[in-house]
């Protein structure tokens, strides 16, 4: 078995797939990878099923070789990462030879990026699933000296590129009304939508804190409910009435009202989202988020369709010149 061995690592490194769901009458979030649509783009750039678990890196990456060649794809925020040195495309698959130095620095833009690998991560797996979920102790975030085991590759093309929609830099979610959206006046509702906010400092995989200028967005009849089901993408407003997104390890209960719900084709957007960019919301209707959601899925299955060779910057070839670069030989006489 293959091990990836780990130099050095950001804070806020983890092993991650798509979650455990099912389990949310016992308490427990289906967690799993911020930014799912990275995992699957990881998936599709290797050949490989989309359940195989990755590293998700928060901010920084870090330094990894392993002692056989791998396969690996990168996805999602854009980190500067190089091989040996030399700088490696992001969105793009790539070799890793046996003992080679892999180095992932910070975020350049977007929050989670992911280093997915050919044969995926494989650690033993808990109620099903391989993700780390700090919030309910499964698993912990990574540190330096550890080894981690590497599936069986079944194998495929490396150099391959995937031309992907920016999706880190904020913009415009899409949401459904809530239970409480209701309890909002017009007026409050409104101004919510008309609203750019910024990304709060203070997120993490429970989820997004937005401020921005003006009052915030509590109901004049109080901000306490009976606690009921929560999940991921559901827009609390607490009582400094900040809204707060939820993200994939949110809890399963709160108290809160909620004054929407961004639907999951857009969470991606909000989980990369990074520190001071703009995120607005806007109201969709339940038929348009079902379409939504069924082009959203149709997307995520075309990926390995989309996926091209990428062309090599002659720059970056260290043995340019062992290339057969023309075929056959000329005397520079001959009529063109």
């Amino acid at each position: 078995m293959s091990m990836l061995h780990i130099h050095s690592i950001g804070p806020g490194v983890t092993v991650q797939d798509r979650g455990r769901p099912g389990h949310i009458a016992s308490g427990l979030s289906r967690g799993g990878a911020a930014d799912d649509m990275a995992l699957a783009e990881g998936a599709a750039l290797l050949r490989q099923p989309g359940n195989l678990a990755a590293l998700e890196m928060a901010g920084f990456g870090g330094s990894f070789s392993a002692d056989a060649p791998l396969r690996i794809a990168l996805t999602g925020a854009v980190m500067r990462a190089t091989i040996d040195g030399n700088r490696v495309a992001w969105n793009a698959s790539h070799a890793l030879p046996a003992g080679a130095k892999l180095v992932i620095g910070g975020a350049e833009i977007g929050v989670y990026g992911y280093l997915s690998i050919g044969g995926g991560i494989d650690i033993p797996p808990i109620l099903g699933a391989r993700a780390t979920h700090l919030a309910a102790g499964i698993g912990a975030v990574l540190e330096r000296g550890q080894t981690l085991p590497i599936g069986a590759d079944a194998g495929g093309p490396v150099g391959m590129c995937l031309a992907v929609a920016d999706r880190l830099r904020g913009g415009t979610a899409r949401m459904l009304a809530s239970l409480q959206t209701s309890l909002f006046t017009a007026e409050t509702l409104e101004r919510f939508s008309a609203t750019r906010f910024h990304r709060d400092a203070r997120a993490n995989r429970q989820g997004v804190r937005l401020v921005a200028d003006g009052g915030g967005f509590g109901l004049a009849t109080g901000q306490s409910i009976l606690s009921e089901i929560i999940t991921p993408g559901d827009i609390q407003i607490p009582s400094d009435g900040a809204p707060y997104v939820l993200l994939p390890e949110a809890q399963t209960t709160g108290g809160y009202p909620r004054i929407g719900t961004v639907i999951p084709a857009d969470l991606p957007l909000v989980a990369q989202t990074p520190a001071g960019a703009t995120l607005r919301f806007a109201f969709v209707t339940l038929a348009d988020a079902l379409d939504i959601q069924r082009k959203d899925l149709q997307a995520r299955a075309g990926l390995p369709g989309k996926c091209k060779p990428r062309l090599r910057d002659p720059a970056s070839i260290a043995d340019l010149l062992g290339y057969q670069l023309i075929s056959g030989m000329v005397t520079g006489s001959e009529d063109i």
